[in-house]
């Protein structure tokens, strides 16, 4: 050991005094995350309100932690919850589970379940991290009705799936807003 080593020590230190803080100081400023960051799940609706969940139970099976809990329901005439036959009855994500890997949107036909840039799902309790359908769902937006009622855009399945892009149009959906998404207020 050396008469120098202590100075060469606090020379580091020194040297790291003077620079930039790098701290984010969170949760005060809240960074806002990439426009494809992998956040919470959302189950999106229809022009008209109706959820484009069909109750596949494909993300259930695309999910390699097991994250996800679908069981599929019938729709009636007197309750219809999606154009289809079938409906996301009960709906569920565990988030003490999910990796936030995306398969499960990548499996998804309808494109129902979507990733929003959500990123605070910290909880000090267990259960509230289990997500149900209702805290899933996306909002309903000016002009949509809530579920369950008749299919306003069209006679069957196909109108919604085929002509989406027009059902929005003629259902008010102002252009270059997603009914996935919605607008930024709706989010919250």
């Amino acid at each position: 050991m050396g008469v120098f080593d202590p100075i060469k020590g606090f020379g580091v230190t020194f040297s790291t005094m003077f620079r930039k803080v790098v701290t984010e100081e969170y949760p005060e400023v809240k960074k806002i995350p990439a426009p494809r960051f992998h956040g919470k799940h959302q189950l999106n609706r229809h022009p008209d309100g109706l959820e484009k969940c069909v109750g596949c139970e494909l993300c259930a099976w695309a999910c390699p932690a097991d994250a996800i809990f679908v069981e599929g329901g019938t729709n009636t005439e007197d309750e219809r919850y999606s154009p289809g036959e079938r409906y996301g009855m009960d709906y569920q994500i565990n988030y003490l589970r999910c990796i936030g890997c995306g398969l499960c949107i990548e499996a998804c036909p309808t494109r129902s379940l979507t990733m929003t840039n959500e990123y605070e799902t910290a909880d000090d309790n267990r259960r509230d991290l289990i997500f149900t359908k209702e805290d899933l769902l996306a909002p309903l937006l000016p002009g949509m009705e809530q579920p369950p009622h008749p299919m306003r855009l069209g006679n069957d399945e196909q109108d919604y799936y085929v002509r989406g892009p027009e059902l929005a149009r003629q259902a008010g959906v102002p252009e270059g807003e997603t009914v996935e998404t919605g607008p930024e207020e709706a989010r919250r």
